[in-house]
């Protein structure tokens, strides 16, 4: 189904494959027939290299300076983004930077805190030129496909599943501060990416979507890192078997491998769609040389792929729907084992209440977003529940389609009315149910969704409250296969359905009637409209010559999600008010770490101030006392500030709070074992925090300790990679190294100066 190369290969006319062997040079020989290609030329034959080389500005391809030609963010980050680039000067969106409001949607009951961010947002894209997309609209990801992608274009986006890739854009999703530099003229530095061949063959068999295909290479690279920070690059003859609306969906869900970025091979099936759209000059036929070498390779075969779905409480977590059906209580055995580990045995969680002679029913049914709400998935879910009736018993159904357009196609073709027959419920362009913020299950509930994300959390659990509920990710006409059948868990091949495949006409009336759009031109006369929950970010200093961290939490999951490191849903009220947000960090995997973090911090405050550190945190007089046994440290050179470990932090959002919070309350520091991703490491340096890394094995700290750093400053200026540093116990220091990754010239500078504003204050 699924082959993992284990070495680099060739592919040759965009058809073979030709792995990187000791026969690999007679193989090309007879295949080219030609000059034979290094490695290194045919590394530059890629779709990826050819895009990241026209937008890289630093002269050289190994250190790349990227420059975006878009920008695009939603209402949970928007705010935070301006308000930092506002505090570093900035005057008006250099390139076109497109605001969407579909995660915030709902306004705050009995307040108008969320609508205060949408207005916010109105307002500076009339002053600094930019566009605006009113609440309902459109999912930030369905709006960039319909109106800013573009062939051999990049895009930066604030939400982590930025992905364009099935239409020619290489796109990114990364934590604000880089949006941030964008907006100041400032560069995405990166070293050269690798690049990994992700080979198409086959055609997929009726029934099976672009959520099974996703899940399947998710499962299959996620866990041995195979495309981690890579570029995947989709190619082989099976890509023209697939659909627009397809690729959008596999593409979208490239995220969850923890990938870079994307990009595919584009043809007239792609032409087409920017025809639909009205955007024919922004097509652009992409395709790898002629001879194209690449760091790896996913083969799959689409033909032998099976519905599919991933259990709790990860996207990698995956089954076929049939192995689960056919080894269902072993499977649920294995989902309790993994529940003690993701929640810390907190909460009672068992799914195996849910099997009723047999068969699993599941609770609830959700197909949304930018995954599952295209138009192609709504109509095949519409042609599966065409007169079959959801009944009246715990299973629901939602549908969100992805934009207003495709809204409005499915109500002029019927679709919609075969949907509210059925009893479903249809509502609007919303990204609630991706991160708890809407369908929110019952306490024990069992939710299969076409969406993005099934972390635990993050559809609404609260387990400080004795809260569960667990989602599983499924295609849209698997899950409306369950629906036919009253909650009935079902593969949507085991049914047998007439996919009517309706064209589609988009409506372009639409956004031009509603969107806000200032064509560029920015109007600095206008006010900006402030609530009183947008607040400054507060004062942040410089990284001090020595640092004394207090370890305040320690986590020993094998991964942990932004979502654990700061949760979504009713939190995201508070995205624009940094201290409030921050009350909620760490709140679900360890909700005492704010209280012992603010407790570090008052000494920290008192240094600043120039107070007695002691005085406001008495047990650092024997931290200090053992320390100066060995080295002269002072309020002047000497900071104090709180640190986390975790094995292997960041997986998941972009979201930049997952950082920024720990920064607010006193943060100097992560200590992890490896970074899941590059944009959590990026969100840590941005925010002035050191990412460490400690080798796996034997932790020399525990929760509580306190350690010492000498030398920090001088370490980050002089790029040292191994730091020397010290256990406060008994009264005596404890030596161990820390680690500190590759950093660019500008991010050692960050975290000299504290933070990306004070960088670019100084600047």
């Amino acid at each position: 189904m699924i082959r993992l190369y284990d070495t680099g290969a060739y592919l040759v006319h965009g058809t073979d494959i030709i792995a990187d062997d000791r026969d690999a040079a007679a193989k090309l020989k007879q295949a080219v027939g030609g000059h034979i290609p290094s490695r290194e030329e045919a590394a530059k034959e890629t779709i990826a290299y050819s895009i990241l080389k026209d937008h890289n500005t630093s002269g050289t391809m190994d250190k790349l300076k990227i420059k975006f030609d878009k920008l695009t963010s939603h209402d949970i980050t928007f705010v935070g983004i301006i308000q930092t680039a506002r505090a570093s000067g900035l005057e008006k969106f250099p390139v076109p930077y497109v605001l969407t409001n579909c995660h915030n949607s709902l306004c705050a009951v009995g307040g108008t805190i969320n609508e205060d961010d949408h207005m916010f947002g109105l307002t500076c894209a009339k002053k600094y030129g930019g566009v605006y997309v009113p609440p309902h609209q459109a999912v930030i990801h369905q709006f960039a496909r319909e109106m800013l992608a573009g062939g051999g274009k990049m895009i930066l986006g604030s939400d982590s599943h930025t992905r364009y890739g099935a239409l020619g854009t290489m796109a990114m999703g990364e934590g604000g501060p880089e949006l941030v530099k964008q907006l100041l003229n400032q560069t995405y530095d990166i070293n050269m990416p690798k690049v990994v061949a992700i080979y198409l063959k086959g055609k997929p068999i009726k029934g099976v979507g672009p959520q099974d295909i996703a899940l399947a290479i998710i499962g299959a690279v996620f866990a041995n890192g195979y495309v981690n920070n890579k570029v995947m690059e989709f190619v082989g003859p099976g890509v023209a078997n697939l659909s627009a609306d397809f690729r959008i969906g596999v593409d979208v869900m490239t995220t969850e491998t923890t990938c870079l970025s994307s990009i595919w091979r584009t043809d007239d099936t792609i032409r087409e769609f920017y025809e639909i759209h009205g955007r024919t000059e922004d097509y652009k036929e992409l395709n790898p040389g002629a001879v194209a070498y690449y760091d790896g390779v996913v083969e799959i075969d689409l033909g032998e792929i099976r519905p599919m779905i991933a259990m709790p409480f990860h996207p990698s977590n995956t089954y076929t729907i049939e192995e689960l059906n056919a080894n269902l209580m072993d499977i649920l055995d294995d989902v309790e084992k993994r529940a003690q580990v993701s929640l810390d045995g907190a909460v009672e969680f068992s799914l195996k209440n849910k099997v009723h002679n047999g068969r699993m029913y599941v609770d609830q049914g959700i197909i949304a977003g930018c995954a599952g709400g295209g138009f192609e998935n709504i109509c095949d879910a519409a042609d599966i529940l065409r007169d079959h009736y959801i009944g009246a018993d715990e299973f629901s159904l939602s549908v969100y389609p992805a934009s207003t357009p495709i809204y409005m196609e499915l109500a002029k073709n019927g679709r919609l009315a075969d949907l509210i027959k059925s009893g479903v419920i249809v509502k609007t362009a919303f990204c609630g149910p991706c991160f708890g913020a809407g369908d929110t299950p019952a306490n024990n509930a069992f939710s299969i969704r076409h969406s993005t994300r099934n972390f635990p959390n993050r559809e609404g659990s609260k387990l400080q409250n004795g809260q569960i509920a667990s989602v599983a990710l499924m295609d849209a006409r698997s899950i409306a296969a369950t629906a036919a059948n009253k909650g009935y868990l079902t593969a949507a091949t085991d049914i047998d359905a007439d996919f009517t495949k309706p064209k589609y006409f988009f409506d372009s009336s639409i956004y031009a009637n509603r969107v806000f759009d200032s064509k560029g031109v920015a109007d600095p006369s206008v006010e900006i409209q402030f609530g009183p929950n947008i607040k400054d970010w507060p004062a942040m200093c410089a990284l001090t010559d020595n640092l004394i961290l207090k370890v305040v939490s320690e986590i020993h999951d094998p991964v942990t999600t932004t979502d654990e490191l700061i949760p979504s849903g009713e939190t995201s009220s508070y995205r624009s008010n940094p201290l409030g947000l921050a009350e909620f960090a760490l709140s679900r995997k360890d909700p005492a770490y704010v209280g012992r973090a603010k407790a570090v911090q008052a000494a920290e405050k008192a240094r600043e101030a120039g107070a007695d550190m002691v005085s406001a945190l008495p047990e650092l007089s024997d931290v200090l006392s053992a320390i100066r046994t060995t080295y002269e440290v002072t309020p002047e050179n000497t900071g104090v500030g709180s640190t986390i470990f975790a094995v292997k932090p960041g997986d998941g959002s972009a979201r930049e709070q997952a950082a920024s919070c720990q920064k607010v309350l006193g943060g100097w520091a992560n200590i992890a074992n490896s970074y899941a991703t590059k944009r959590y490491r990026s969100n840590l340096i941005n925010w002035g925090m050191l990412p460490f890394l400690i080798p796996e094995g034997a932790l020399p700290f525990a929760n509580g300790d306190y350690l010492f750093v000498p030398g920090i400053r001088a370490a980050v200026e002089q790029s040292q990679t191994q730091i020397p540093a010290f256990v406060v116990k008994d009264g005596a220091l404890v030596p161990f190294t820390l680690g500190l990754g590759e950093m660019t010239s500008d991010e050692r500078q960050i975290i000299l100066d504290g933070c990306l504003i004070n960088f670019n204050r100084v600047k």
